[in-house]
């Protein structure tokens, strides 16, 4: 990837872009090694780091391509993302601040809950910073199959949720390896890590409202290891 990278740094200015995409397209090996590194970091299997819901089958330039190709074959600037999410959301937008500074949220070093609230109850996002504002409206993180998703996806968790408290309470080691099983392998791991997160707040019971029965599991140093980074 440096090799190719030094290639491109080679070239006049205005020659790199059209260099960078003949030799992105072209280095299909490159392509295939990075697909399975980032296929390996990837949310449940292999879904997309934007939305979490779709299969991540596309390789997507966070700093885009045609904006600075130098990064073309920059481990750090590689994101697995679903073709919604990439050719048809964000394509090459990159929205920058008033001192240049990127806009969108980038998973690689941003913790997207320090920009971004999830209102488990309708499924929603709410910004709390300029970036998560970018983020939502360049990702369509709110389009409606993403809101069912997530409300579905919780009804999934708390369920499992039930599910390995009862086993846990009956010693039953396997079923509470399937609850986590579940939880992991199920689209839109952000609504887990949300309800983990939101289990320790003041008034965490008005926020889950029926379903509060389940805080004392998401509380549960156990279960927090088995299902926390």
């Amino acid at each position: 990837m440096s090799e190719l990278t030094d290639r491109i740094a080679a070239l006049r200015p205005a020659e790199r872009v059209a260099s960078a995409r003949a030799l992105w397209r072209t280095n299909s090996a490159v392509k295939g090694m990075i697909r399975e590194a980032l296929a390996a970091m990837a949310p449940g299997v292999q879904r997309c780091m934007y939305c979490g819901d779709s299969l991540g089958a596309d390789i997507d330039h966070f700093d885009p391509l045609s904006r600075t190709p130098l990064r073309t074959f920059d481990w750090p600037n590689h994101l697995l993302a679903c073709s919604v999410c990439n050719s048809h959301h964000k394509r090459d937008l990159f929205p920058l601040d008033e001192r240049g500074k990127p806009l969108l949220i980038d998973p690689t070093v941003d913790d997207p809950f320090d920009h971004l609230l999830l209102s488990l109850s309708v499924g929603e996002y709410r910004a709390t910073t300029p970036k998560g504002i970018a983020t939502i409206t360049v990702f369509g993180l709110n389009r409606p199959l993403l809101v069912r998703g997530r409300q579905q996806a919780r009804r999934v968790v708390v369920a499992s949720l039930r599910n390995w408290a009862k086993a846990r309470a009956a010693a039953d080691e396997p079923d509470m390896d399937e609850a986590i099983l579940t939880i992991r392998e199920q689209p839109f791991a952000d609504v887990c890590h949300a309800m983990l997160r939101q289990a320790d707040v003041p008034r965490a019971d008005l926020i889950f409202g029926r379903d509060q029965d389940v805080l004392p599991t998401l509380r549960d140093p156990d279960l927090r290891a088995r299902l926390l980074p």
